[in-house]
């Protein structure tokens, strides 16, 4: 039986690629000869993947992309090349004949050597690039799984879920400049239209029913949950084991993800509050603009500054930094578990604070230090030194605003119109929004006024971005 990848469906222009995913695979006998198209093959340069059918310059093609999805992949878990089972990729037709629905299709074979990886691609439109390396990043977190895996397991209904696919190849996508910023923002400008469950609750069948839009918007959100689990503390070496097992894993994908990245245990939103920041960061905000006020930099200041630890009992504790002689009698290893969130936090807070506050965010974090280090001589006196400071800067900004609108309500009786011309300005720009005439972005705007209500849009008067065609499938073998 072929096991195989499911289709994508549509394209979404160069910025998100539709690509294939793949189902449960049970694990097939091999039969007794492959028939394999041509006879010529090429190895590629680490020799993992051997590829067979299909033109030379396709072969050689696809032996350069697989060692560049091969490659990405471990930069972004920085980790060494150690694999251990090899990945046969076919090449079938030729360029310019009928495409089949499935242009790519994974099984994974047993025999009396043990496990082998297989991908079949159909080169109808050539060698596509960013479907081919979706497919090879798939095949390389199978191998990962079954390295470790004994034949007589070979029962297990091995499956690696569409998110962290689409959201590894979107997160080098991040790494390479290769993404759109834009997404990003309309995404946490809306609210995400996909939250962490319902990440985890997509399954082929509904990512084939994606349109080109929602598939956009998994992708995104896909890559802000990857990127957030590789920023957690330890995070490379927690993704590393996590993709040793994803592949034959059958529980909740919440309980798999807090076994590697612990930080995730402290509670049960921890999750969502780390994939929702990375949003913010990537997203929502404008480094240039979007500064907070100095009532907003408190606010975020004073949530920031918490302790988050486990008491004897192991029972989990968060308490407000006040509270760090509770901690003096961990092990050097705990103290500095229990202020790193605090220390991210304030790493976070610093590009958006008031200006003022950074060197008081940068004397806290001395402070987190010295905490996880037991050296709290003279602790008590900075915190009480740093808060007075705190205190001082709300009470002139509160003064000030207090000042203004004194002088407003006793002294100006009438305007200058100094600020006409500025007000008039920004008048003509609130009226006259530059939009972007470009495809995408005409259908962002539309599905935009369609999701906020405004307008007289509905979903059927939404032109949907062209699509191409399925045809005939691929051989089976």
């Amino acid at each position: 039986m072929i096991i195989r990848l499911l289709v994508f469906g549509s394209l979404l222009t160069a910025l998100v690629n539709a690509v294939e995913i793949p189902r449960a695979i049970q694990i097939t006998e091999p039969p007794s000869q492959l028939v394999i198209e041509g006879t010529d093959r090429v190895t590629s340069s680490t020799k993992q993947f051997l590829i067979t059918g299909g033109p030379p310059q396709e072969r050689a093609n696809a032996a350069q992309l697989a060692e560049e999805a091969k490659d990405e992949l471990l930069r972004l878990t920085e980790e060494r090349d150690t694999w251990k089972i090899p990945i046969t990729m076919i090449l079938h037709g030729n360029f310019g004949d009928p495409m089949p629905p499935r242009t790519s299709a994974i099984q994974i074979l047993v025999n009396e050597s043990g496990y082998q990886l297989r991908l079949d691609t159909h080169l109808g439109r050539g060698i596509e690039h960013d479907r081919f390396k979706f497919a090879t990043t798939a095949a390389l977190i199978y191998e990962r799984t079954l390295r470790n895996q004994l034949v007589q397991d070979s029962g297990i209904p091995f499956y690696v879920p569409p998110w962290l696919i689409d959201g590894l190849r979107e997160a080098t996508a991040w790494r390479l400049a290769q993404s759109d910023r834009r997404l990003y923002e309309a995404l946490f400008k809306t609210g995400g239209l996909f939250k962490i469950d319902e990440l985890f609750a997509v399954t082929a069948t509904d990512f084939e029913e994606m349109d080109a839009a929602m598939r956009a918007a998994f992708r995104v959100s896909s890559g802000a949950l990857v990127m957030a689990l590789l920023q957690q503390p330890l995070g490379k070496e927690g993704f590393r084991t996590f993709l040793n097992d994803v592949a034959a894993y059958q529980g909740e994908m919440p309980s798999l993800l807090r076994k590697h990245f612990p930080e995730l245990n402290l509670s049960e939103t921890s999750l969502s509050k780390w994939w929702a920041l990375q949003l913010a960061n990537i997203g929502g905000q404008n480094l240039a603009t979007d500064i907070l006020s100095i009532s907003q930099t408190e606010l975020l200041l004073t949530d920031s500054l918490r302790l988050h630890f486990r008491t004897q009992d192991g029972i989990t504790m968060q308490k407000e930094l006040s509270a760090w002689p509770e901690i003096a009698a961990l092990t050097q290893a705990e103290r500095t578990k229990s202020v790193q969130l605090a220390q991210d936090s304030l790493v976070r807070l610093s590009y958006r604070c008031f200006p003022s506050y950074r060197p008081i965010l940068a004397e806290y974090q001395i402070a987190l230090s010295a905490i996880s280090k037991n050296k709290t001589a003279n602790i008590s006196n900075q915190l009480a030194a740093l808060a007075d400071r705190r205190t001082t800067m709300s009470s002139k900004a509160e003064r000030a605003g207090d000042y203004l609108d004194w002088f407003e309500i006793t002294r100006a009786h009438e305007t200058s119109g100094a600020f006409d011309d500025y007000m008039r300005l920004k008048e003509r720009l609130k009226t006259n929004t530059h939009r972007r005439t470009d495809n995408l972005s005409k259908y962002l705007d539309q599905m935009d006024a369609v999701f906020n209500r405004e307008g007289d849009l509905s979903p059927k008067s939404i032109s949907p971005i062209p699509t191409n065609p399925a045809i005939p499938s691929l051989p089976q073998h």
